[in-house]
């Protein structure tokens, strides 16, 4: 028997941009951090870890159960955490789609593992959340500067070879309650390569919700698919290496969301993708 797609909330209230990489919320604040050569980063510091460590604690008895019950979440895949412990152990990269505010506190607690990041946009961290981000692994990702990307990309290479989880949203930009997969971009499968580490696939899919959760505007909850590694391809190198890899990554969290990859709106590989009016 076919399985069912899953629910699709088709979403009209949101202002997506016209380029599937393009962020449409706006941040209010900005503390005038400036992310160059000096920044840390991955904060390794004794302040820096201390307020990771408190981070590890809220997340753990406050952020998780509150996370469960906004986004009535549910969890597939735990077993390929199990089953990959230890290789997970050695650093990964998780890829997923980007559809709610509080998707990559569902992952963390999915993982409960304290050394884990996400690289964000810089503007949510200057930005009002921004010390609450830091908290919890947050790793902005400065623009336009080649030394300060040196240093920055140093520290996540350094990160992954200590054994870190690096959540990086492929897709650029956060649309809620989106359901087809965009374009991804190749940085994942940059740092995967040329640090031999896997990509951890992962998805969001959508469930129909009831009257109550319809009246505080909710359009849907959540469920997390949690698929097995994907490991570089050893016959291939550079570009190649990566474009294979992400092609597959891609594929496999349409999959994990419920969408055939050949029936999926958008091409793998970002190349500057107009949004699709699907509905």
């Amino acid at each position: 028997m076919k399985k069912e797609p899953y629910y699709d909330p088709k979403p009209v209230r949101y202002p997506f941009p016209s380029y599937t990489d393009e962020h449409y919320l706006v941040v209010k604040k900005d503390d005038g951090t400036v992310f160059d050569s000096s920044y840390p980063y991955v904060d390794n510091s004794k302040k820096g870890k201390r307020k990771k460590g408190w981070g590890n604690f809220l997340l753990r008895f406050i952020v998780y159960p509150m996370t469960k019950i906004k986004l009535g979440l549910r969890i597939e895949g735990k077993e390929n955490l199990r089953k990959y412990k230890e290789v997970l152990s050695k650093g990964a990269i998780m890829v997923s789609n980007h559809v709610h505010m509080w998707d990559y506190l569902a992952i963390r607690s999915a993982l409960k593992r304290k050394m884990v990041g996400v690289l964000v946009w810089k503007k949510n961290i200057s930005g009002e959340f921004g010390p609450m981000m830091r908290m919890v692994g947050g790793i902005p990702i400065p623009e336009g500067d080649f030394k300060a990307t040196e240093v920055f990309t140093k520290d996540v290479n350094n990160f992954l070879q200590t054994g870190g989880l690096l959540q990086i949203y492929a897709e650029g930009s956060m649309w809620e309650y989106y359901k087809p997969i965009r374009p991804f971009k190749v940085g994942p499968a940059y740092f995967a390569v040329n640090n031999d580490k896997p990509i951890l696939p992962m998805a969001f899919s959508y469930r129909p919700i009831g009257f109550i959760r319809k009246a505080f505007g909710q359009l849907a909850t959540f469920t997390l698919h949690i698929g097995e590694p994907i490991f570089p391809n050893k016959e291939l190198e550079g570009k190649d290496a990566q474009a294979d890899m992400l092609l597959r990554v891609h594929d496999e969290v349409c999959r994990l969301a419920g969408i055939d990859p050949k029936e999926n709106l958008y091409n793998p590989i970002f190349h500057s993708d107009h949004r699709v009016d699907y509905y």
